[in-house]
C-alpha cells in the first residue's frame, strides 16, 4: 500500500471525525438554544415590565434584560434565537408585561406581534364629568394632556366643538396602553355614548315625551343618581315621564343638588330646595337644561322603555330601595314615615 493512501485514508477519517464532532457540536448547540428559549426569565414578582421605545435596537432591548438581572444569557443566545425564530428585525415598541413563568421565545413572540400591555380604565355609572376628570387625571400611565384645559377645550379637542360635557361619555372600561392620553380615552367613550344613543333612540316606546336622545340622556341622568337599584329604574323613570305629561315639576333632589355645585356640602335643605338655578326641578318644570352625570346603558334603556303605572311619587326608605305612591296623600305619608320616622 503506498504511502499517499495510507495519508489519503487518514485524511478522511480525520475529515470524517471532523465533521461528526461538528454535528454533533451543532446538534448540542441546537438542544442548548431550545433550552434557553424554553426556560423562564429570572423574574420574581408580576408588575415587572420592559418598555421598547421607537428606534430602540435589539442589542439594547437585550442589554436592558440583562443589566436588570432578567437574563443571564450571552447576547449570542438572544440573536440566534431571534434568527430561529425570523423575528430579529420585526419587534415593535411599546411596553410588555414581565410576568413570572415567561420565557424568551414568549417575550420575543409577544413583542413580534406587538402585544403591548394594555391598562384599563373605568367610568362608573352615575360619576360626573367633574369626576371623571378628576379619576383621568390620577390614571397611570397614561398621559395628562387635559390639565389646566376647561370643558370647552376639552370638547372641541375630541371633536365635539360647543357641547357640553355632562352626559356625553358612556361609562364603561376603557383598555389603553401606554403612550395614550386621557384626550384618546375620552375621544373613545365619547364615541361609545353617541353610538348607543344612536342604537337604542329608534327603539324607544312611542308617545313619550322626550323629542331628542339628548332629552333622553337628561332623563337618564337623573333616573341614575335616584337609584343604583337595575329593579328600579324602569319604575322610576316611569315616574318621571308620567310627570312630564302631566306637567308636573320633577322634583328631583339629584337635579339640585347637580345645581348647588360646591356649596352643596352632603345636605340638602328647604332653602335649597326653593333658590332658583337651571337645574332646580322644584322650581322650573321640564327637564334639567343638560345632564346631571354620566348616565350607563341600563338607565338609558330605562328612560326610553320606563315602566307603565299610575305611580307619580317616590321616596327613599333608607336602604337603598325606594317605595312609590300614586297620590300625594299616600306620598306623604310615606314622607312621614320613611324620612321623618313617624310611622302610623
Amino acid at each position: 500500500m503506498s504511502r499517499f493512501l495510507v495519508r489519503g485514508r487518514a485524511l478522511w477519517r480525520a475529515l470524517i471525525l471532523l465533521s461528526l464532532l461538528a454535528a454533533l457540536a451543532a446538534a448540542w448547540l441546537w438542544r442548548d438554544l431550545d433550552r434557553f428559549g424554553r426556560t423562564p426569565l429570572d423574574i420574581v414578582s408580576a408588575g415587572q415590565t420592559i418598555d421598547v421605545a421607537r428606534g430602540t435596537g435589539f442589542k439594547q432591548i437585550v442589554d436592558e434584560l440583562r443589566s436588570r438581572g432578567l437574563s443571564h444569557a450571552a447576547p449570542l443566545y438572544w440573536r440566534a434565537l431571534a434568527e430561529q425564530m425570523h423575528v430579529a428585525g420585526r419587534l415593535h415598541a411599546g411596553e410588555y408585561a414581565l410576568l413570572p413563568g415567561l420565557t424568551p421565545r414568549s417575550l420575543l413572540e409577544n413583542m413580534a406581534a406587538g402585544r403591548v400591555l394594555q391598562h384599563d380604565f373605568t367610568i362608573i355609572d352615575g360619576w360626573t364629568f367633574a369626576e371623571l376628570r378628576a379619576a383621568l387625571d390620577k390614571a397611570s400611565p397614561l398621559r395628562h394632556l387635559t390639565r389646566g384645559m376647561d370643558n370647552a377645550t376639552i370638547m372641541r379637542k375630541i371633536g365635539a366643538p360647543g357641547e357640553m360635557p355632562e352626559g356625553r361619555f358612556l361609562p364603561e372600561t376603557y383598555a389603553y396602553v401606554k403612550g395614550d392620553s386621557d384626550l384618546d380615552v375620552l375621544k373613545r367613550s365619547y364615541a361609545a355614548m353617541h353610538k348607543t344613543l344612536d342604537a337604542l333612540w329608534p327603539g324607544r316606546d312611542q308617545g313619550l315625551p322626550l323629542t331628542t336622545p339628548y332629552d333622553a340622556l337628561i332623563l337618564a341622568s337623573i333616573v341614575e343618581k335616584e337609584t343604583g337599584r337595575a329593579d328600579e329604574r324602569k319604575r322610576i323613570a316611569g315616574v318621571f315621564v308620567r310627570r312630564l305629561e302631566h306637567h308636573m315639576l320633577l322634583q328631583t333632589d339629584p337635579s339640585v343638588i347637580y345645581g348647588m355645585g360646591a356649596s352643596y356640602t352632603g345636605n340638602i335643605h328647604k332653602r335649597d330646595l326653593t333658590t332658583d338655578t337651571p337645574y332646580n326641578t322644584y322650581t322650573r318644570p321640564g327637564l334639567p337644561p343638560t345632564p346631571i352625570a354620566l348616565p350607563g346603558k341600563p338607565a338609558i334603556e330605562a328612560a326610553l322603555h320606563p315602566a307603565s303605572g299610575d305611580e307619580l311619587y317616590f321616596v327613599a326608605k333608607g336602604d337603598g330601595t325606594h317605595v312609590f305612591a300614586r297620590t300625594l296623600a299616600e306620598h306623604d305619608r310615606n314622607v312621614d314615615c320613611y324620612q321623618l320616622k313617624r310611622c302610623r
